[in-house]
């Protein structure tokens, strides 16, 4: 017989914890090899006796479980079989003895054969898992291997005994299980393949009526009732051979209210209007175990939005931590000690663990695919890997879960118990300790103690209790009193919320009585109003902490009003404090975004996300990152939703950045700009995708989208639409498209030109994508939709005017398909360096100016774009001298403005003070401007600037680099004077000297 090998981590077997039950143990054994008469068995027990290490492992079986003593004592040949050939091969023959049921056999043959099976694979797995032969992972996939083989043997035979009753017809007698319609899920640790020792088996039994073939239809949900109870009785009831596993039907749909089977419809109904959290995570472990197990498949599949849902769920969090809060005040078990600790229950124990990564799953799985995995330590190693978990945590928690899953596994060998619990007894407890290879109680506890503490700090970390209304509200004294409910105003409530710094507290009071009393929609649930309560210490005292207490909590309130509801929120805010600091903040400073916050409260989502506040990416990993979104769509409106959800969060981040002072002004406009090249880029490849279904083809047809004004400056800002002009070309001698419904060119590209400005601009639930504007196309509105690189030439070599010449310097193609991208570069280059009249050029620019100067004049210091010396006038200034020396610098024009002044200023055409002057007001105009663009909506006129205060103030201070809002004032007025004097000095006073024209046609403003 082969040396037993010990490949686990102790240097030793476990030594005998008691040596009474030693000596009974190995009484028993020798009795029982007597009683044989088999002077072969004998002689393999004898040798075991020499070999040490076979003896070492029955003296730890016999030694520390009774169980498992009593098991190897009533069959030794097998015990010995196990030693001999070791546990590998004769777990496979086990599993494939149930796997080769017989097909005459009646249900008592079935029940002992399955209760055979289960003892000795409970003997088999625990002599593996004591010899340290099998590591962990192993042992709970060969006791749940097991239970599978039973649950199919057990089901099998049910399903022949209903055809054998004429209640249903097999497709296959051979194979009872194969499209029976008969589901049987494994939940929990079955689903895992993570089963313990002793664990009770947790399945829901379902069933297909339109897959079943029921010889008599109606009478098919008693018919299941009645398989399922046969089944039970089969696994769980105890015969004078045991059971088999205790099996648990309690986690089916409404399990006080419905039958032990119910069918696949039913449940699907049920998930689908009542199904609640906790279900949701139990679902996460849910695999089909045995009966038709594509049946099952199919099941879960339809049941992934259910489980998986689209946004983040934090409502989930707070059920499942209420069930924990109440399980610790049920057993009393929370702190952390040695003996008499509940290692699945008690604090640091394996359940933190499992909730740990159930919720994070839940939370996070909606979103990424990679992290719906069954098993825990598979689920913490793929949250390490998508950043929502450190690796020194997830280090932490699976080295602790192998620990406690391994002491849950000796607790349940000693006597087949469904225990958690450590001896409290001390000499009971240092017996446990050798059981589990440690020489003294003391090492054991202080190594126990190191994972459950570990593990119970993390835990902690992740699930913060939830602030109570006693919580100290941040003031000197007590903290004060928060009492909303009553007829009336509590006095001692509203002196709380004036000592908070609150100047109108009878406003605020009557205001968040309204949000109790549910009158806007986010609060018209119990559950929304509960969270709000528990929230509102936490939340008036952030609200508290902004500059003006009372305009910040009013901008709340207007966030709250148009909120369509409130749990999932509230719950996000209950578990992440800091997220509700962030909405505060924005409510302070930004109502803008507060309002897109409250009409879009998904895109809460993405803050808690790790990358949140890391520098957006650009223009290529932008583009990667929105096509991997996209590439689950099934369809275009698919894409058209996804395109929008992607485009808002990003845009929402440079919006929160901008505001943290996280990104620079200018580094923000480029994201925005990016973001928007992403989405066009994305889009217009899959409308002209979609739209070539219909109509084909175009014979080398092309089509290419040209960005004009801030788009194609890359100086974008929150409010910004998007200026394009569609450019296509095609074969000179192409009559029409190849579809099935065939267009000449120019109606194919005009009619796809409208499909994606449509695609753009369409309101939907995620709202448009942007605002577009064709204005600047050639002939303007007049002109087609799609201009052909032809007549985009000749129109800007024959009629355009010099405004239009000069919108062409910040013009950019963004998007396009094949080679026109490059020709249209080309093309806009060769106009833009075609020699112009210098003279004609100066006047129609200064002329141009004094008229938008006039229809758009501002009275506002704050209207940063059109006062005299702002964006307007720089962005004058820039395209003037690029059109007028372009011809001797040929490489001197960027679409861009500030890098346009440093090519300016490289070609010696704008000198090094001018180029300084206009940098700096660039970046600080830029920067104004893409704060107001968040904060306030439309044009700040004088009318408007008392706006202008508290948070908002002092974010514009911070970007300017201002000393206070005096100094930013100043600094404003010193700025534009500065850029209206190059102006004056570049543009405006040269002009003057010019000779009177009578050639003074129109010239549309579009040139910011």
């Amino acid at each position: 017989m082969p040396e037993i090998s010990l490949t686990g981590s102790k240097p030793h077997l476990p030594a005998p914890g008691n040596p009474d039950s030693l000596a009974v143990g190995w009484e028993h054994w020798d009795s029982a090899i007597s009683r044989t008469a088999d002077p072969g068995l004998e002689s393999a027990a004898a040798k075991i006796v020499r070999d040490g290490r076979g003896k070492a492992l029955l003296d730890a079986v016999f030694g520390h479980s009774p169980f498992l003593g009593r098991l190897a004592a009533n069959d030794p040949a097998f015990a010995l079989r196990v030693l001999d050939v070791g546990p590998d091969a004769i777990l496979a023959a086990i599993l494939a003895d149930l796997a080769k049921a017989p097909e005459e056999e009646n249900e008592a043959a079935v029940k002992s054969r399955l209760r055979l099976a289960k003892k000795r694979a409970a003997l088999t797995i625990a002599m593996a898992d004591i010899g340290g032969d099998w590591p962990l992972d192993k042992v709970t996939a060969g006791l749940s291997d097991v239970a599978e083989g039973c649950l199919k043997s057990a089901g099998d035979f049910c399903l022949r005994e209903a055809a054998r009753r004429e209640v249903l017809e097999l497709a296959d007698p051979a194979e009872p299980s194969a499209d029976s319609g008969l589901v049987i899920l494994g939940m929990g640790k079955l689903g895992a393949r993570e089963l313990n020792y002793s664990s009770d088996i947790d399945i829901i039994i379902l069933f297909d009526p339109e897959v079943m073939r029921a010889t008599r239809p109606d009478d098919l949900q008693p018919a299941m009732v009645r398989l399922a109870r046969q089944m039970l009785r089969i696994m769980d009831e105890r015969t004078a051979d045991g059971y088999v596993f205790r099996t648990d039907l309690r986690l089916r749909p409404d399990p006080s209210a419905t039958p032990l089977a119910i069918s696949v419809l039913a449940a699907e109904s049920y998930y689908e209007s009542l199904g609640q959290n906790w279900e949701r995570a139990a679902m996460i472990k849910a695999r089909p175990v045995a009966g038709d197990l594509a049946a099952g498949a199919r099941f879960l599949e339809w049941l992934r939005p259910f489980i998986w849902r689209k946004h983040l769920d934090f409502a989930a969090i707070q059920d499942i931590h209420s069930i924990k809060r109440q399980i610790n005040a049920h057993r009393g078990i929370g702190a952390i000690r040695a003996l008499g600790h509940n290692v699945k229950l008690g604090g640091g124990g394996i359940r933190e663990i499992e909730f740990f990564a159930q919720t994070q799953q839940l939370i996070w799985g909606g979103r990424i695919p990679d992290l719906r995995l069954a098993r825990t330590k598979d689920a913490i190693d793929s949250l390490v890997a998508h950043g929502q978990v450190a690796a020194e945590t997830a280090a932490d928690l699976k080295a602790a879960y192998d620990f406690l899953r391994c002491v849950e596994h000796r607790l349940q060998m000693v006597n087949d118990e469904q225990t958690h619990t450590l001896p409290d007894e001390r000499q009971a407890f240092d017996a446990f300790a050798r059981f589990m290879g440690y020489p003294t109680g003391e090492e054991f506890a202080e190594v126990l103690t190191g994972h459950l503490e570990r593990v119970h700090a993390h835990y902690g970390a992740l699930f913060g209790d939830a602030p109570a209304l006693s919580a100290d509200l941040g003031m000197d004294g007590d903290g004060g009193n928060l009492v909303f409910t009553g007829g009336e105003a509590d006095p001692d409530t509203l002196e709380t919320i004036r000592r908070m710094g609150f100047e109108e507290p009878a406003r605020v009071d009557a205001l968040i009585r309204a949000w109790h009393h549910g009158r806007y929609r986010a609060m018209r649930s119990t559950r929304a109003r509960e969270l709000l309560t528990e929230l509102m210490p936490v939340l008036l005292r952030a609200i508290a902490g902004t500059p003006e207490p009372d305009k910040t909590f009013l901008r709340f309130d207007s966030f709250l009003r148009v909120l369509p509801g409130g749990v999932q929120l509230f719950s996000m805010f209950h578990s992440n404090p800091q997220l509700l600091s962030l909405v505060v903040e924005i409510a302070g400073k930004a109502p803008r975004l507060a309002e897109h916050m409250g009409t879009h409260a998904a895109i809460l989502d993405s803050v808690l996300t790790a990358d949140f506040f890391d520098p957006p990416p650009d223009l290529a990993g932008l583009r990667h990152e929105l096509e991997a979104n996209l590439k689950a769509c099934r369809d275009l409106e698919d894409v058209l939703v996804a395109c929008r959800r992607w485009a808002n969060d990003r845009r929402f981040q440079v919006g929160v950045q901008r505001l943290d002072g996280r990104i620079r002004p200018l580094d923000a406009s480029r994201a925005l700009s990016d973001i928007a090249e992403a989405a066009l880029g994305a889009l217009l490849t899959r409308v002209a995708r979609d739209f070539a279904q219909t109509h084909g083809h175009v014979p080398g047809g092309e089509i290419a989208i040209v960005a004009m004004g801030r788009l194609g400056s890359r100086e974008m800002t929150a409010a910004s639409d998007l200026d394009l002009i569609f450019v296509y070309d095609a074969d000179p001698d192409a009559e029409e498209s190849d579809g099935p419904k065939p267009l000449a060119p120019s109606q194919y590209f005009g009619r796809l030109t409208q499909r994606t400005v449509n695609a753009i601009t369409a309101m939907m639930a995620e709202g448009p994508l942007y605002e577009v504007d064709m204005r600047l196309r050639p002939s303007g509105t007049k002109g087609p939709l799609a201009t052909s690189l032809t007549a985009f030439r000749k129109y800007h070599d024959e009629s355009a005017w010099t405004w239009e010449r000069m919108a062409l310097v910040r013009a950019r193609v963004v998007a396009g398909t094949g080679g026109l991208r490059g020709r249209v570069e080309d093309a806009i280059a060769d106009i833009l360096r075609t020699p112009v009249d210098p003279v004609k050029l100066l006047r129609d620019a200064a002329d141009m100016r004094r008229r938008i100067a006039r229809e758009k004049s501002s009275d506002s210091i704050w209207d940063v774009k059109n006062l005299r010396g702002g964006l307007v006038d720089i962005a004058f200034i820039v395209q003037y001298l690029t059109l007028r020396h372009i011809g001797g610098h040929p490489d001197i024009r960027d679409a861009n403005t500030a890098a346009s002044l440093d090519k300016l200023k490289a070609a010696g055409v704008l000198a090094t003070a001018h180029w300084q002057s206009l940098m700096q007001a660039q970046e600080l105009w830029m920067g104004i401007l893409g704060i107001l663009a968040e904060t306030i909506e439309g044009t700040l006129t004088k009318d408007k600037e008392d706006l202008i205060s508290g948070a908002l103030a002092d974010d514009l201070v911070r970007v300017a680099g201002a000393a206070d809002f005096d100094g930013l004032r100043r600094m404003m007025m010193e700025t534009a004077q500065a850029v209206f004097d190059i102006y004056q000095e570049l543009i405006d006073g040269p002009a003057a000297d010019l000779p009177a024209t009578d050639d003074t046609k129109d010239q549309k403003e579009t040139l910011s």
